[in-house]
């Protein structure tokens, strides 16, 4: 089979990824805490748009401190006598006044506007919100990743398990015909009963294998269906074309890329800008913030509404820091430790991640050596198991070296099994250390 015809095969392996990455339900979760960030840098833009208002109050009281003013006592004498001197009553007799402290029956609304003009925390807090946003779209990516190396791991164990019931069948098979063929030597007097016998347990031990084999299938369905969410009993394709995989594992060890694509070190990486953003914003702490307010409003006793009662009122609020115990200053260095805690953390990381991306490199270089010596060893247990077999009908071989020769040729077959899915596991251990995987759009 060639490349090219591989390639273009049908692989559920790729829809059963994308199956995955939808209905994951970690993945959902980290969608929505995205989502949340992405709210929190909306929120963050608004915070330059004009802020309204209506604002209501309401008070009323009788008693307490008051301002007379006698104003009786001191005008209605002049009053009287200028109404003697014109003859007339123009001038009205006053009573003396007391106007309290406390209002009474009053009312205060309003619609208050507010706008900022110059506050640098705004600036700054939306910048950090849209840098957050990154760092949620890289923790998502890097969650995907992991997934998709856990949904491959899983559906090449199914694979493995699935197979190894193939093969102990086919040894339970073989072990029935030689309980056939020894059973017929014995009719005819040219057998022995102690090889009916070993056939027998030859037999119940390979069905001991197939029964635990089974189960290994069933215990793998259920993890691999529980990673797309589904229920666990959903059917699994498995027309998978290993040669493709294994295609792809060769192309890999010829590869020399490094864990630098890795979304857990350009998250790091944002951390770090992120730290820095919150230095400067700390830095810039003497930058005054000035506001402006509006106010258009009515205010008055009695629930009054008129041209006297309505009013405007405008300003603008500066606040400058003088003094605040050197707390700002020590903001700074924290935030200056932490900016040098996250650029250590990702030195630290990236060594790591180096590490392990050396190391499951040359795992998939040994699983690829040890698959192809499995390959080797099984070419010379089907020969053996052939020459041995015809030995044994010959006469010429014994049947306990029949048995020992289906045995070879049984761990043979699972060494080549078990080896083949192990490259497929170790290419994608070394994908997922590389990030060499590419999502569908």
């Amino acid at each position: 089979m060639s490349h090219a015809q591989v390639a273009t095969e049908r692989n559920p392996l790729d829809a059963y990824i994308a199956e995955g990455l939808k209905n994951n339900i970690v993945i959902q979760q980290k969608d929505i805490s995205l989502e949340k960030a992405l709210l929190s840098l909306q929120t963050a833009k608004s915070l330059f748009l004009p802020t309204i208002a209506f604002q209501m109050n309401y008070q009323t009281a009788d008693g307490g401190r008051n301002i007379p003013l006698p104003l009786g006592d001191l005008l209605n004498g002049a009053y009287a006598t200028l109404n003697q001197l014109t003859n007339s009553q123009n001038f009205p007799q006053l009573e003396n006044q007391s106007i309290t402290f406390l209002p009474k029956n009053f009312y205060d609304a309003k619609l208050r506007t507010t706008v900022p003009v110059i506050n640098s925390d705004i600036i700054y807090n939306r910048k950090i919100s849209g840098q957050q946003v990154v760092l949620q779209e890289f923790e998502v990516a890097t969650y995907r990743r992991e997934l998709v190396k856990n949904i491959k791991s899983a559906y090449f164990n199914y694979l493995t398990a699935l197979n190894a019931v193939d093969i102990y069948q086919s040894t339970i098979d073989l072990a029935n015909e030689g309980k056939r063929v020894n059973e017929k030597l014995l009719e005819n007097g040219k057998g022995l009963h102690a090889y009916v016998l070993r056939a027998n347990s030859e037999i119940a031990s390979a069905q001991a294998q197939l029964t635990q084999a089974k189960q290994q299938v069933e215990n793998a369905k259920l993890y691999f269906n529980s990673l797309l969410n589904r229920p666990g009993d959903s059917p699994v394709d498995t027309a998978y074309n290993a040669d493709a995989g294994l295609i792809h594992a060769s192309v890999q060890l010829k590869e020399e890329t490094g864990p630098a694509a890795r979304e857990e070190l350009q998250s790091l990486q944002q951390g770090i800008r992120i730290n820095e953003t919150v230095v400067k914003m700390n830095k810039s702490y003497w930058i005054p913030k000035l506001s402006g307010f509006l106010d258009l409003g009515s205010q008055a006793e009695g629930w009054k509404y008129n041209d006297q009662s309505r009013y405007y009122l405008a300003g603008l609020q500066l606040d400058l820091p003088v003094f605040a115990g050197n707390r700002n200053q020590q903001k700074l260095k924290q935030a200056g430790l932490d900016a040098r805690n996250a650029q250590l953390n990702l030195d630290l990381v990236q060594q790591q991640l180096e590490l392990s991306s050396s190391v499951a490199r040359n795992n998939l270089k040994a699983a690829w050596e040890t698959y192809r010596s499995a390959q080797v060893q099984l070419e010379a247990a089907e020969s053996y198991q052939r020459l041995i077999e015809r030995g044994f009908r010959a006469g010429t071989n014994t049947y306990i070296e029949t048995v020992d020769a289906r045995t070879q040729l049984t761990s043979a077959r699972m060494a080549v099994l078990i080896n083949k899915y192990n490259v497929l596991a170790a290419s994608a251990t070394l994908e997922r250390e590389t990030a060499s995987y590419t999502f569908s759009k």
